[in-house]
This record gives structure tokens, C-alpha cells and sequence, in this order.
């Protein structure tokens, strides 16, 4: 299915824009790739939400995560199955356990702390295709996910809802793994990319 769209969209550009030479059809058939990965894993887990009758749950603290993402980045899976198991199994568990657990305060406060430690040592974590080569933006990728951790983990503890509060310290947590070096190396994975092109301009 995926090759026939693929081969398709392909198609229809080459016929409508014979300027395209091999190489940008290439390019192009790449970030094709991405959407209709991205399109069809979004709508598994998306209809498997909906299904648990988790759907709202699960969209808030996908959209929680992806504010700290944005600037915290964090390591990308290589393979297309790994990421949607991954996907599945955080943002379905993530959603369960905002509803269902009570998160003593003490515990609550450790969490904090070693995301908001995490986050000042380890953030922004960068990935081979997107190296973070510049320092001052890094510093201040760095500076922004501290402060949107800040405002979350004050969020958390003094929100009275029980779910909202769990989810904006189970974002917080879920970052925190992605940008963990130890993450890294579970998964393979080269660690703070940035430094091998500084070391090729040197």
C-alpha cells in the first residue's frame, strides 16, 4: 500500500514537473515517506485511543509532551515499527496511569527535581539528522525547556485535578527519558551529534 502511494505521488510530480531531476525526486519521495509513515501511525494510535476511551486524555498529554519536545528534542527511533510499539505503549500508558494513579507529594517533588536536573544538564538532546551545530541556540533551546519545565512541574503540584496534574508531570518524565544518554546507548543511538561537526570545522 504504502510503496503504490508512494509510487504513485512519485509518478504525478515527474509528469507535472519535468524540471525535477532524479536526486530531488528522491528527496521528495523521502519526505513523502515521513507524512504517510507519520499519517498512518497517527491514526492506529489515535483509533486505539478512542477505542480505550482515552482519546481526550491521550491528546492532551501528547500535546504536553510536544511543547517540551520542541525544544528539548530528544532521540528518534531508526526504525518505523519501534516508534509506533513505542508510541503506543507511552501515549496509551501515559493516559491510564493520569487517570488511575495518586502520586504521593514527595514523590511528586523527586520527579520534578530530576527532570528539571535532566533538562539543565542534557537538553537539547540532538539526533544525527538534526544536529544542534549552533551554541547559542542550544543555549537557548536549553533556557526554554528549563523554563517550560519550571511551569510545569508548578502545574502539577498545585493543580488540583488529579489528571491534568499527572499529565503535565508524566510529559515532563517522558521527555526526560528520550533525552537521558543512557537512552542513547540502550538504543544505539550517537549522542550529542553537534560535537562531531565542531570538530570538523576545527
Amino acid at each position: 500500500m504504502k510503496k503504490y502511494i508512494l509510487d504513485s505521488c512519485i509518478k504525478y510530480i515527474n509528469n507535472n514537473c519535468p524540471q525535477y531531476n532524479e536526486e530531488k525526486l528522491l528527496e521528495i519521495r523521502y519526505g513523502l515517506e515521513g507524512i504517510y509513515l507519520t499519517i498512518t501511525k497517527a491514526i492506529i494510535i489515535f483509533s486505539t485511543a478512542l477505542i480505550l476511551g482515552i482519546f481526550k486524555e491521550m491528546i492532551i498529554i501528547l500535546l504536553l509532551y510536544n511543547v517540551l519536545r520542541a525544544f528539548a528534542y530528544g532521540l528518534h527511533a531508526t526504525k518505523s515499527w519501534i516508534c509506533l510499539v513505542s508510541s503506543l505503549i507511552i501515549f496509551l500508558g501515559a493516559p491510564i496511569i493520569a487517570i488511575n494513579l495518586i502520586f504521593p507529594l514527595i514523590i511528586k517533588i523527586i520527579i520534578i527535581l530530576f527532570c528539571i536536573i535532566s533538562f539543565y544538564l542534557y537538553a537539547p538532546a540532538d539526533t544525527e539528522k538534526h544536529p544542534l551545530i549552533k551554541k547559542k541556540k542550544r543555549m537557548i533551546y536549553k533556557y526554554i525547556t528549563i523554563c517550560i519545565g519550571i511551569t510545569y512541574s508548578y502545574l502539577s503540584l498545585y493543580i488540583n485535578n488529579q489528571f491534568l496534574s499527572n499529565s503535565f508531570l508524566l510529559a515532563m518524565i517522558i521527555e526526560t527519558l528520550f533525552i537521558l544518554p543512557i537512552s542513547y546507548k540502550i538504543f544505539n543511538l550517537k549522542y550529542n551529534n553537534y560535537k562531531s561537526y565542531i570538530l570538523k570545522s576545527s
